[in-house]
C-alpha cells in the first residue's frame, strides 16, 4: 500500500474498528505480515530455496537475515541480525546481511507509542488503547521508516519471532526428514541436531523446508537463554568499518558510471534565472553541463572533476521568499507569539493565571538556532534510468518515500523505480530529506542509459541541507514557600515533522507535534501547568534534526525548572527527585545522583548541573560537572542514567548513549546556523565545529530496565545535555546562559 495521509489525527482515530483495542500478541506483531502473500523475499527466492517471512531466508548456499531500518551508524546493521541469529542459534559468521527494500511488510510498529497523543509515561487503558488503534493504522499503511529511536521498539519481538519461527520450521522439516519427533531435535550453530548427535546444516534443509507450512506461532526464548542479547559484544561492522573494507554508499562504483556534482540555488527550492558555464566546459574530464529544476550539474569523468567545474559556474539565482538575514528570522519568532500561530496548548492542569500570581514570580526568554545535520558521509547516489524505470542505490531511512520522489521527479509511477539501500555514514536526519533523491533522479533521467554517481560537495550539503528548527521560548513561573506552583511554557518555532510531511507529499494541517517533545512531557508535580507552542511562518524550512523537538524545547523546559528551584531555594537534584510523580522516572534521576555521589554545592570554582528529559518514551537524567578555569570552562565528567526497559546490546548502548552526549555537549557550545542574503553562511566544519577530542569530558553510563516496554536510545540523550551544561555553568559561575550556541557568552576549553 502506497503510504497516505499521516496527520496525528488520522493516526489515531483513524480506525474506529478498532476502538476496541488491538491483540499485541506475538502473532499480530511479528508473524501477520510474514505469510506467503505478504512477504516480499518470496518474489526473488532461488530454486530449492525458502523464506519464512520478510527477515529470513535460507538457499542451498548462504543464509541471509534482512536488517529492517537503515544503517545510520546506530548499529542496525549489528544488532537486528543478531536478534534474528539469536533465535535461530546461528554464530556471527553463518550469515549474510541485506537491508530490506520497500515493503509494507516492515511498517514500522514503534512509532505506534510516539503518535498516539498521550505523554509516554501514560500506561492507562485509554493511552494503550489509542496506541492500539494507531498500531493498526500503522500495518494498514505500511508505513516503513527509520527514526524517532524506533530501531530497537519497531523490531525488539518480531525479529525475534522471526527467528524463532524460522528455527522451529527448520526442526519441523528435519523432523520430517528423519522420521523422528521434534520434541528431540535441537539446534546449534546453524545446525539440526538429532537425537543421536549427527548434525543436518540449515541450508541441507531449505528445500525441504520450503515444502512445509512456517510454525507460526514458534515464542522466542527467555533471556535467561541469551547466548549474544543482553551481553557485551562486538558489532559485527566493527571490523569492517576500522579496516576500510566496509562498502558506504559514496563507495559504491558501477561498471559504465560517470560522476557528477551540483550547484543549486542557496536560497532554497527558488529557481535558477541564468548560468554560464563556458568555464566549465573546458575543464578536464567534463563530459556534459546539465541544467536541473533549480540549479546546475556536471558530468564528469570523476567526482573531483564534477565539483570543481560545478564551482566555476557563474549562476543568477532567483531571490528567496524567506528573510535574506538572520536578524530578520529572529524578529520573525519574536511576533510569532500570537494567536494566529498557535500551535496547541498541548497540556494545562491547574489554574495558570491564579498560580502565576502567588509568591515570587519569574520569568526568562530562551532561543535556539538553526543548526546543521553535518553528517561525515555527505549526499550522494547512484541512479539509472532507462525505458522501463529508475534503479537508485542511496542510503536513506524513508524507502517509499524515496520511490515516490523519484517517480514524480522524473514522471514515473512509484513501483517504477527500484530502490537499493546502502550503509550510511551519519544521518542525524539529514537521510530523512531528499535533496540528492530528486535532483540524482533528474540527473540520470538526462543521462538515460549511464548509471551515474552523484556526490554532494561539502558546501553544497551544507547550503542545501534542511536545518533543526530555530526556536525562542518565553516561560513563566512562580514559587512560593520553598515550593513551585505555576509554569507556563510557551515556545515559538519553525517546524520541523510538518516540513518533512509536507516535502515527502503527505502535508498535514495538524499541529506539529515534535514541537511538544519537551514542553507537554514534563513529569514533575507541579499544581499550575501549561506548555503552548506556536508555528512561526515564512522562515527557512526545518527538518527533524537528532532529537528533533526535545533538542530545542528540553533546553527550555529543564533550565526554566531549575531557575525555578533556585528561585525557590531548594538542591536542583533532591528538588527533581521529589517532584518527580512518575516512580520509574524517579529511579533515573535517583540513580544519576547516586551515580555522581551529589551532595550539593562543590564551590571553588566548580559546579555540577542536572536535568531529566524524556524524549521518544525513554527517561534520561544528566549530571555535568564543570570547573571554571583562568581560560574559560572546563566540562570534567559527566554521568547518564537511561531506562530503556531492556538493554539488548550493552555495548552499543553505551556508545549510543556517550555519543548523544558528545552530540549535544558539541552543539549547545559551538554551532549555528546563520543566514545572510539568504544563504546559509556555514558551509564547512570549521564554521560549524562539534566537541573537539580535548573537550570531550569523561562520560559514565548506566542503563536501567525498570520501564515495562522496550525503549530506544539513540536520540534521547542529546536533549538533557545542553540544559545540565547550563546548569553546571550557573552553579559554578553564578551566570545563567539562555541562549545557544554557548560561546557567544563564555569560552570554553
Amino acid at each position: 500500500m502506497a503510504p497516505q495521509h499521516y496527520s496525528r489525527r488520522a493516526f489515531v482515530f483513524g480506525s474506529a474498528a478498532v476502538a476496541g483495542g488491538i491483540a499485541f500478541g506475538l502473532y499480530s506483531d511479528a508473524v501477520q505480515a510474514a505469510t506467503a502473500s505478504d512477504n516480499p523475499l518470496t518474489a526473488g527466492l532461488e530454486p530449492n530455496s525458502v523464506t519464512f517471512n520478510p527477515w529470513v531466508e535460507i538457499s542451498p548456499t548462504k543464509i541471509t537475515l534482512i536488517a529492517q531500518h537503515a544503517d545510520i551508524g546506530q548499529g542496525v546493521g549489528s544488532v537486528q541480525p543478531i536478534m534474528i541469529a539469536e533465535e535461530m542459534d546461528l554464530d556471527p559468521g553463518q550469515f549474510e546481511i541485506r537491508f530490506a527494500g520497500p515493503s509494507p511488510a516492515y511498517f514500522n510498529t514503534g512509532f505506534a507509542d510516539e503518535f498516539a497523543p498521550f505523554v509516554a509515561a501514560d500506561q492507562s487503558p485509554a493511552a494503550e488503547e489509542a496506541r492500539a488503534a494507531t498500531l493498526e493504522y500503522l500495518r494498514k499503511a505500511g508505513l516503513q521508516m527509520t527514526g524517532g529511536s524506533s530501531t530497537i521498539p519497531d523490531t525488539y519481538q518480531k525479529l525475534r519471532v522471526a527467528g524463532a519461527v524460522a528455527r522451529e520450521t527448520l526442526k519441523a522439516a528435519a523432523a520430517k526428514r528423519a522420521g523422528v519427533a521434534v520434541a528431540d531435535l535441537r539446534t546449534q550453530s546453524g545446525h539440526v541436531i538429532l537425537p543421536d548427535g549427527k548434525k543436518i546444516a540449515y541450508l541441507e534443509l531449505a528445500a525441504d523446508a520450503a515444502k512445509i507450512a512456517p510454525v507460526i506461532d514458534a515464542k522466542p526464548r527467555d533471556p535467561s537463554q541469551w547466548r549474544f542479547l543482553g551481553k557485551p559484544m562486538t558489532r559485527l561492522d566493527v571490523r569492517s568499518k576500522v579496516m576500510g573494507e566496509l562498502k558506504f554508499g559514496i563507495d559504491m562504483r558501477m561498471d559504465g558510471m560517470l560522476y557528477a556534482s551540483v550547484k543549486l540555488n542557496p536560497n532554497k527550492g527558488q529557481p535558477l534565472k541564468s548560468y554560464d558555464a563556458s568555464k566549465a566546459r573546458a575543464m578536464p574530464g567534463v563530459k556534459k553541463i546539465l541544467e536541473i529544476k533549480n540549479g546546475v550539474a556536471v558530468i564528469a569523468t570523476n567526482s573531483w572533476y564534477a565539483m570543481k567545474a560545478v564551482a566555476a559556474i557563474d549562476c543568477e539565482w532567483a531571490p528567496s521568499v524567506y528573510p535574506a538575514e538572520q536578524a530578520d528570522h529572529w524578529k520573525v519568532l519574536e511576533t510569532s507569539f500570537k494567536p494566529e500561530f498557535l500551535g496547541k496548548e498541548w497540556r494545562k492542569i491547574g489554574d495558570i493565571e491564579a498560580g502565576l500570581k502567588t509568591g515570587t514570580r519569574v520569568e526568562a526568554e530562551y532561543r535556539a538556532p538553526y543548526l546543521a545535520h553535518q553528517p561525515l558521509e555527505p549526499l550522494n547516489g547512484i541512479g539509472l534510468v532507462s525505458d522501463k524505470g529508475m534503479e537508485i542505490w542511496v542510503g536513506h531511512q524513508s524507502p517509499q518515500f524515496v520511490q515516490n520522489i523519484a517517480a514524480g521527479a522524473i514522471g514515473l509511477k512509484p513501483e517504477q523505480v527500484t530502490f537499493h539501500n546502502q550503509w550510511t555514514g551519519g544521518s542525524f536526519g539529514h537521510r530523512l530529506e531528499y535533496e540528492n533523491v530528486r535532483v540524482l533522479a533528474e540527473i540520470a533521467n538526462q543521462m538515460r542509459g549511464t548509471p551515474i554517481k552523484l556526490v554532494f560537495s561539502r558546501e553544497e550539503d551544507f547550503l542545501q541541507d534542511i536545518p533543526r528548527q530555530i526556536a525562542i521560548a518565553r516561560h513563566k513561573g512562580s514559587v512560593d514557600n520553598g515550593k513551585i506552583v505555576a509554569v507556563d511554557l510557551q515556545l515559538a518555532s519553525t517546524t520541523p515533522l510538518k516540513g518533512l510531511l509536507e516535502r515527502s507529499g503527505i502535508p498535514s494541517k495538524d499541529p506539529d507535534g515534535q514541537l511538544a517533545a519537551g514542553l507537554w512531557n514534563v513529569y514533575y508535580d507541579i499544581p499550575n501547568f501549561r506548555g503552548t507552542s506556536y508555528e512561526a511562518q515564512g522562515l527557512s524550512p526545518s527538518t527533524t534534526w537528532r532529537s528533533v523537538g526535545a533538542s530545542t524545547a528540553g533546553f527550555f523546559t529543564e533550565s526554566f525548572i531549575d531557575e525555578l528551584i533556585h528561585a525557590a531555594g531548594l538542591d536542583p537534584m533532591k528538588a527533581r527527585i521529589a517532584m518527580c510523580n512518575v516512580p520509574t522516572y524517579r529511579k533515573v534521576l535517583e540513580t544519576v545522583a547516586e551515580m555522581s555521589d551529589w551532595k550539593g554545592p562543590l564551590g571553588n570554582g566548580r559546579g555540577r548541573g542536572v536535568a531529566f528529559v524524556e524524549a521518544f518514551g525513554t527517561p534520561t537524567a544528566e549530571v555535568v560537572e564543570v570547573t571554571k578555569t583562568d581560560r574559560g570552562i572546563r566540562i570534567d565528567k559527566v554521568w547518564v542514567a537511561v531506562d530503556v526497559g531492556k538493554v539488548v546490546d550493552p555495548v552499543n548502548f553505551e556508545n549510543q548513549v556517550q555519543g548523544g552526549v558528545i552530540w549535544g555537549l558539541g552543539h549547545a557550545i559551538n554551532c549555528e546556523l546563520t543566514y545572510a542574503k539568504g544563504a546559509v553562511q556555514q558551509t564547512n566544519y570549521n564554521h560549524h565545529e562539534a566537541m573537539r577530542i580535548y573537550q570531550c569530558p569523561v562520560i559514565e553510563v548506566r542503563g536501567l530496565e525498570n520501564d515495562p516496554k522496550v525503549r530506544g536510545v539513540g536520540e534521547p540523550p542529546v536533549p538533557p545535555a545542553a540544559p545540565a551544561l547550563a546548569n553546571a555553568i550557573f552553579a559554578a559561575t553564578g551566570q545563567r546562559i539562555r541562549e545557544m550556541p554557548f560561546n557567544k557568552f563564555i569560552d570554553f576549553v
